[in-house]
């Protein structure tokens, strides 16, 4: 009887390793020669993979430009839901995702380029990403707001806190990423964020580790 290699990857797996791989040899491209002169020959060349592979799975260069942050937001809300689990109080959860968040730009400091410069050039990725961030983040400043452990906003107040909260992340980033090392954010940083969120928005009773 023939032996069937286990190790043997199904058509499946290699469709989809491949579309990782563009994906990924994208996003690397993006960031480091911007949306214009992110050509599909220097992203099949990242990926090792032949040119006419790319039109296996993209109609052209500005489809994958569509979904690239997208994608890439999502894992990003991966890697905070896994910091962020376990965590107890409000506080505690706001500040894990804080330090999440950096901590995956630290893992990937192309993503910030690719943020910023895809409201011009890929817009749609860009509304896409902005509504799954802030979803996300309005789910759980409601949860917080039915738990006590925050003002009791009205749900167009605690929009606008959603925002103002992610835009403070995006402006820090901006001013502590640098092109030589990555996202190094200072622990004072951290401190006055969270100073600002425990004074600001807590309810008193609650507490977070880093508070002086």
């Amino acid at each position: 009887m023939r032996r069937v290699n286990a190790t043997k990857k199904t058509r499946v797996q290699r469709s989809e390793e491949a579309r990782d791989a563009l994906f990924q040899a994208a996003a690397e491209i993006v960031g480091e020669y911007g949306y214009i002169d992110a050509s599909i020959s220097r992203i099949t060349q990242r990926a090792n993979l032949a040119h006419g592979t790319f039109y296996n799975y993209f109609a052209s260069r500005q489809d994958i430009f569509d979904e690239l942050l997208p994608v890439l937001g999502a894992k990003m809300l991966v890697h905070i839901r896994q910091q962020v689990s376990g965590a107890g109080s409000f506080l505690e959860r706001e500040e894990r995702s804080f330090r999440a968040f950096f901590g995956f730009l630290k893992r990937m400091p192309y993503f910030l380029r690719i943020l910023n410069d895809a409201e011009i050039f890929a817009p749609k990725a860009h509304r896409q990403h902005f509504r799954n961030i802030t979803d996300g983040y309005l789910r759980f400043l409601r949860k917080a707001r039915a738990t006590g452990e925050i003002a009791d906003l009205n749900d167009e107040a605690l929009e606008a806190l959603a925002y103002i909260l992610i835009a403070a992340r995006g402006y820090l980033a901006l001013r502590y990423m640098t092109a030589e090392r990555g996202i190094e954010l200072p622990e004072e940083a951290v401190r006055v964020y969270m100073q600002l969120v425990s004074s600001g928005i807590a309810r008193k009773g609650t507490s977070a580790s880093s508070m002086p």
